[in-house]
């Protein structure tokens, strides 16, 4: 037996060897300036604490109207700023709106101050100024210097718990504020409730609800601090209201163990000698403050916080050590930042011991799988969740069945469309998770009843009282009367009732399989052949006349115009060829599309497009687009996607903090990099077919769960060569510019041999 422990002890030291550092080449900043709407905080991979700096308190409106301000905060960071608010431990990773920011801590010294103050004069308040000299962000690691008040601030999580660790100079007036009305899209009326409970000297619970993009959204936690606290306290900013009760017999405000308000925030008063550190463990839960304090006691012991930020750090690397490339340093720097972006979301929603909140607010136990919350799926359906079926199909088997307990719990009977902390908030158009279903059921990845999930999505698709679904049934598309993203939603669902019908024709379910193929055509409907254009459709059956095909705005599109969307047939990209006229013509509308030019007045009421995230009048900044340079591949020029990729991958991502051209979108903008990167993409999941692009790196091994390994090469590879003359499959040159999921998970090798000059048919 101790033969065998020896030997098991070498393969492992020799399997953690034989690991590379990646985690060096992860960049958290890049992203986080104008529109990438990343945040540099620490999290592990799909963990449920983000924790991560706040650097303003931009309210969601202003004297009753939504303020525009706003939006640049939707990850709570913004790169440009010069004032850190605090660390807050629940964030969205490049979102285009936003909730969250729960539980602002910020370590100050000298006078106690219980508010924030303003950016323009930080000695008003708790804020500190800091500068980008003195931060350092890391996978799973986060340190700044807070000027104001000379204290080193340090960060690192596991799943459920965030850890703080600040560095005092001596005072005897140092605290540490817990500001439980802070928030992301934070407007007054946010905070429905709060509860805080001090245990002891170092120990306090709590919880938080909040009525916002999820509306019904409690977080409990446990706080425990490595040093007792000499002095504790709160300020009530509640609004005097008539009914008081009789609490009033109580000093509430310094040193009272039960706080219950809407707007709290409290103070932890220590003496700290010179480099004197405060280390705090902050752990959450979606259920009880039992269940946040067992999950502390669970994942983290002690207050070594060194030896908890070397576990984050490990962990991350065993996550990116899924895929070893060979590259240019600053392609590396891409690979990995975008491969660590895919992995912060969805995130963890179940507590160590299997409860998690489900959507009828009822405690459940998730038996057998991991459940997940955070689906941006009009976004992650196109890319993200492909590329977890190849690198994470464990975790994506999960997510499937985090989906379908979802449905299971919705007293609508729907699959979730954007969902979060046991609430749907029914943002952006289709029923994507339908997309999502099947592209794990086709594939092979999901191990649940296939025919129950066909069901709900069947049930999904005909909600008819959701967005249009009545009209879309009866009409086979939504006039523009009745919505107004009347196009856009007709063109979404028809792709998704191509992917229910592909699970129904694995299932041998024929009646489905015929009933969705057809509704799968319904694009046709508002498909305007004598122009050329995806156009709103009335409910008299002609179309809308007042119709630009550039703007963004009224035209029955959501984030896009007809020039992108006209190309969303991904179920069909040979019957859209065939509407637009064949080939060559087809080719020469992509072209076009490449190079136009989109003046800024048909993007300028757009808050998440800039010019930046523009090439031509392709707008890679927002998803619907993400497909279109690979849909050269069904005309005689394929080689206009290897050039139209290669080009995407260079001028859309940047190792810098402005190195995104768009919302990173819960990792769907990383996803479409790595995937490119490597030479293919899934242009419509519920297939098992992926396009062929051109590759950017040199060579690239994916390892695969199932023990297999898949890699990539190229030769003759450079930033001109970027044409793909031949590629050979295990050997076997291809005929066409396509490869199976199979190819990908049997294991072997893909060749590219690249070039400057096209390889024209």
């Amino acid at each position: 037996m101790r033969h065998i422990l020896f030997y098991c002890l070498i393969f492992f030291s020799v399997a953690v060897n034989a690991q590379q550092n990646l985690v060096k080449y992860v960049k958290p900043l890049i992203g986080t300036e104008k529109m990438g709407h990343t945040y540099p905080g620490a999290t592990v991979p799909f963990g449920a604490v983000q924790l991560s700096p706040e650097t303003d308190t931009i309210p969601y409106e202003m004297n009753g109207k939504y303020n525009g301000d706003v939006y640049k905060y939707c990850a709570g960071y913004k790169y440009e700023d010069k004032t850190i608010v605090g660390f807050s431990h629940t964030h969205f990773s490049g979102t285009g709106h936003s909730d969250l920011g729960d539980f602002l801590i910020m370590p100050t010294q000298g006078k106690l101050q219980m508010n924030p103050g303003t950016a323009s004069n930080t000695k008003s308040g708790y804020r500190s100024a800091y500068s980008h000299a003195n931060e350092t962000a890391e996978a799973g690691y986060y340190k700044v210097k807070l000027d104001d008040d000379d204290i080193t601030a340090e960060m690192t999580a596991t799943n459920r718990v965030g850890m703080h660790q600040y560095t005092f100079p001596k005072s005897d007036q140092s605290h540490i504020i817990l500001d439980l009305m802070a928030g992301i899209y934070n407007y007054d009326e946010k905070t429905v409730w709060t509860y805080v409970r001090v245990v002891n000297d170092t120990l306090v619970t709590g919880y938080r609800q909040t009525y916002g993009w999820a509306r019904t959204r409690t977080v409990y936690f446990a706080m425990s601090f490595s040093k007792p606290f000499k002095n504790y306290g709160q300020k009530n900013y509640d609004a005097r209201q008539a009914y008081r009760g009789f609490w009033g017999k109580f000093d509430q405000s310094k040193n009272f163990p039960e706080v219950a308000g809407r707007k709290v925030r409290m103070f932890f008063d220590f003496d700290t000698n010179e480099g004197e550190k405060i280390k705090i463990k902050f752990a959450l839960s979606p259920v009880s403050q039992e269940n946040a304090l067992e999950n502390m006691r669970a994942e983290i012991t002690g207050f070594d916080f060194d030896k908890v930020k070397a576990q984050a750090q490990a962990t991350w690397n065993k996550e990116l050590n899924k895929i070893n490339i060979a590259a240019a340093e600053d392609d590396k720097i891409n690979f990995y930042t975008a491969m660590y972006h895919a992995f912060i979301n969805p995130t963890t929603y179940t507590d160590v011991n299997g409860q998690y909140k489900g959507l009828d607010q009822g405690v459940h136990t998730a038996n057998g799988f991991t459940n997940y919350t955070t689906f941006s799926l009009w976004d992650t359906y196109r890319a993200l969740h492909p590329f977890f079926n190849i690198i994470q199909p464990a975790r994506n088997n999960d997510m499937v069945k985090s989906m379908l307990a979802h449905y299971d719990q919705n007293s609508l009977k729907m699959l979730p469309i954007w969902s979060h902390y046991a609430n749907d908030n029914w943002c952006m158009s289709g029923y994507h998770s339908v997309s999502v279903v099947a592209d794990a059921i086709i594939k092979g990845v999901y191990n649940g009843d296939a025919a129950k999930a066909l069901d709900a999505c069947i049930a999904t698709a005909k909600k008819r009282n959701y967005e249009g679904i009545g009209y879309y049934m009866d009409l086979g598309y939504i006039p523009a009367e009745r919505s107004g993203v009347s196009v856009s939603n007709t063109l979404e669902y028809a792709y998704d009732d191509w992917a229910i019908a592909q699970i129904a024709k694995k299932l041998n379910r024929m009646d489905v399989y015929n009933e969705f193929i057809k509704r799968s055509g319904n694009w046709k409907n508002n498909y305007d052949s004598s122009i050329g254009f995806m156009r709103p459709k009335l409910a008299d059956g002609t179309f809308k006349q007042k119709f630009d095909s550039k703007d963004t705005e009224g035209q029955g599109f959501i984030e896009g115009n007809s020039w992108n969307y006209s190309f969303f047939v991904p179920q069909d990209p040979a019957g859209l060829i065939e509407a637009m006229g064949g080939k060559k013509k087809f080719a020469t509308r992509l072209d076009t599309l490449f190079t136009m030019h989109l003046p800024d007045e048909f993007f300028a009421h757009t808050e998440d497009i800039t010019r930046e995230g523009i090439i031509g009048g392709y707008v890679h900044g927002n998803e619907p687009a993400h497909h279109i340079a690979y849909l050269y591949n069904w005309t005689d020029q394929a080689y206009k996607t290897q050039a139209q990729v290669r080009h995407i991958l260079k001028m859309q991502y940047k190792p810098t903090p402005d190195g995104l051209g768009g919302n990173d979108d819960c990792g769907q903008m990383s996803a479409w990099f790595m995937f490119s990167s490597l030479g293919f993409y899934p242009v419509s999941p519920g297939g098992d077919e992926y396009a062929l692009g051109s590759p950017a790196v040199n060579n690239a091994s994916l390892n695969l769960e199932n023990g297999k390994t898949f890699t990539v090469e190229a030769i003759n590879q450079s930033n001109k060569n970027v044409y793909v003359q031949r590629v050979l499959l295990n050997g076997k040159e291809l005929t066409k510019p396509f490869i199976k999921h199979s190819d990908i998970t049997s294991g072997g090798k893909l060749t590219f041999y690249m070039s400057a000059k096209p390889k024209k048919s």
